[in-house]
C-alpha cells in the first residue's frame, strides 16, 4: 500500500535472549532510494551479525543511530519516506518472546519439544565474615521478572550473570528501555563491583601494643590502582587500535566462562577413514549432479556421532544445578569461522538424529552458507546439546576446543591424510599399507564424564567410521 507517512526502521527483537544491537554499517546514505527488503544495514549482537531488510520503498531522509552505536530493541534507527511511500506486506521480522518453532527446512524432521532453558544455578552463600557491603543475589523467577526492585523484567542472560557474580539486578541502574537492565548495564556493574575497594574488616580485639617511637612524617601512601581498572589504550609505532565487535565480545566472556566452569579434559584417537573415503568419492558425481551437493567427510562424522550419542547419553547431556539431564534428541552445533577472523558462530541443525546422510549433508551445506552471509538469526544459534568444530578444514592434525557452555562436550576433527598405517589381513598377518587417515578429539566436562565414559565414546564412533557401509539415503 501507499502512504505519506514516514516509516520508521527499528532495531528488531533477534531472539528472546537478545535486547540490544550494534549498527555495524549502512549501506544507504540520506537521501537514496531503497526498495522494500533490500538490504539497509548491517547489525551485531552478542549471538549474531546480520542484515536488516528495508521495510518499506521510499527514499532514506534520516538515520538516527551512527555505525559502532549500541541501542536497546524497539529504538529508531532511521526513518524512510518520500513522495509517497510503499511498506512492503509484512513487517520486519521480530521474535516474540517465545520458544521458537523447529525449523522447517530440513528434511527428515522429528517433531520433539524443545529442551527446556538451563536454570541458573544457585550461588553458594557467602560466609558471615565476608566483606562488607557485599550484595545479595535476587534470584529470577521463571518468568524472568525480579523479585524485588523498579525493574519489572530481565533477560535470561542478565539473570544469569546476575546469578553468578550475586548482583540484585534492582540495583543496576537500565539504560533499556523503560528503564530494563540490559547485558551491557549488568556487566559493567560487574567491572565496578571487581573495581571497587572493600572496607577492612575489623580484626578480634587485641591487647594494645606499646607505643612506638615517633617516626618522622611521610608523604600519604597512593592508593594502589585495580588490575582490572580500565585505562586508555595507545597505540605505539605501527600498531592499529580498533575496538571489539560484540560479536568478539561475546566470544570472548563466553569463551573464559566456559573455562571457569567445566573440568577440561581432552582424548584423542585415530581413525582409518579409508572406507568413508572410498563411499564419499563414489557418492561425489550422484549427489553433485542429483542435488548440487558435495558430501564432506564432516557429514559422515557428525551422522556417526548422533549414532554414538545413542548409546553414550552423558555426552550429550547437561548439568543444571546439582541435577543431570540427558536427552533423546540431538541438536548439533557447528562450528563456522566468519572470513577474515571476524569472528567465530556456531548454527545449530535441531533435531539431527531425524537426518539420514543426504539430510545431513544439506543441512550442514545451508548453515556454512547461511553463517557466511549473514543470513542466519540467533534462534538458529541456541538449543544445541552436543558441537562438532572442523579446523581439519584448514589441515590442522590436533588441537584442544573449548567447551560450548552448558553444552558437556565438544568433538574436533581434523584433516584426513594419507600415511602408512599398520594392518591385520584375515589371517591375523599384519602389513602395512597406505590409508586415510583422522584424528578426532573429545574434549568433555570431567565433572560429568569420565575418562574411560569419554573414551569408549570415542572407541565406538571410530569403529562406526572404519566399518562404514554403504549408505541408504
Amino acid at each position: 500500500m501507499a502512504t505519506r507517512t514516514a516509516v520508521d526502521v527499528v532495531m528488531p527483537q533477534m531472539g528472546v535472549s537478545v535486547s540490544e544491537g550494534t549498527v555495524t554499517k549502512w549501506l544507504k546514505n540520506v537521501g537514496d532510494t531503497i526498495q522494500s527488503d533490500e538490504t539497509l544495514l548491517e547489525i551485531s549482537t552478542d549471538k549474531v551479525d546480520t542484515e536488516v531488510p528495508s521495510p518499506g520503498t521510499g527514499v532514506l531522509q534520516e538515520i538516527l543511530v551512527q555505525e559502532g552505536q549500541t541501542v536497546s530493541v524497539g529504538t529508531v534507527l532511521a526513518r524512510i519516506g518520500g513522495e509517497a511511500v510503499t511498506l512492503r506486506r509484512e513487517p520486519l521480522r521480530a521474535e516474540p518472546d517465545l520458544p521458537p518453532p523447529l525449523p522447517v527446512s530440513i528434511p527428515d524432521q522429528v517433531d520433539e519439544p524443545e529442551p527446556e532453558p538451563a536454570a541458573v544455578a544457585e550461588p553458594e552463600p557467602e560466609p558471615e565474615s565476608a566483606v562488607a557491603g557485599q550484595q545479595e543475589p535476587v534470584a529470577p523467577s521463571g518468568n524472568g521478572r525480579a523479585s524485588a526492585g523498579e525493574h519489572t523484567f530481565i533477560s535470561p542472560v542478565v539473570a544469569r550473570i546476575a546469578a553468578e557474580h550475586r548482583i540484585d539486578p534492582a540495583t543496576v541502574k537500565g539504560t533499556g528501555r523503560d528503564g530494563r537492565v540490559t547485558k551491557k548495564d549488568m556487566l559493567a556493574a560487574v567491572e565496578s563491583a571487581a573495581t571497587a575497594v572493600p572496607e577492612p574488616v575489623a580484626a578480634v580485639a587485641a591487647p594494645a601494643p606499646e607505643a612506638p617511637a615517633p617516626a618522622p612524617a611521610a608523604a600519604p601512601p597512593v592508593p594502589p590502582t585495580p588490575a582490572t581498572a580500565a585505562r586508555p589504550v595507545e597505540a605505539d609505532a605501527g600498531e592499529k587500535i580498533e575496538p571489539m565487535s560484540a560479536m568478539r565480545r561475546g566470544i570472548a566472556e563466553h569463551m573464559r566462562r566456559s573455562l571457569d566452569t567445566a573440568a577440561h579434559v581432552t582424548s584423542a584417537i585415530e581413525v582409518d577413514m579409508s572406507k568413508v573415503a572410498s563411499i564419499r568419492e563414489r557418492l561425489k558425481g550422484e549427489l553433485k549432479a542429483n542435488y548440487g551437493l558435495n558430501p564432506t567427510y564432516l557429514a559422515f562424522v557428525a551422522r556417526a556421532t548422533i549414532d554414538t550419542l545413542r548409546d553414550w547419553p552423558l555426552v550429550n547431556a547437561e548439568i543444571r544445578g546439582e541435577s543431570i539431564v540427558t536427552r533423546s534428541y540431538v541438536n548439533l552445533g557447528f562450528a563456522v569461522a566468519l572470513e577474515g577472523g571476524k569472528g567465530l558462530i556456531v548454527p545449530v541443525l535441531k533435531h539431527a538424529e531425524g537426518l539420514n546422510l543426504l539430510g545431513m549433508v544439506r543441512g550442514i551445506a545451508d548453515l556454512a552458507e547461511r553463517a557466511r552471509t549473514k543470513k542466519l538469526l540467533p534462534d538458529d544459534v541456541q538449543g544445541g546439546t552436543f558441537t562438532i568444530t572442523n579446523p581439519g578444514s584448514f589441515g590442522t592434525f590436533m588441537g584442544t576446543p573449548i567447551i560450548n557452555q552448558p553444552q558437556t562436550a565438544i568433538l574436533g576433527t581434523y584433516a584426513v591424510v594419507k600415511r602408512p598405517w599398520v594392518i591385520s589381513d584375515d589371517t591375523g598377518r599384519d602389513a602395512i599399507a597406505i590409508r586415510s587417515m583422522m584424528n578426532l578429539t573429545l574434549t568433555y566436562d570431567h565433572r560429568l564424564v569420565d575418562g574411560a565414559y569419554g573414551a569408549q565414546f570415542l572407541h565406538d564412533l571410530a569403529e562406526r567410521l572404519q566399518t562404514w557401509s554403504e549408505p541408504d539415503y
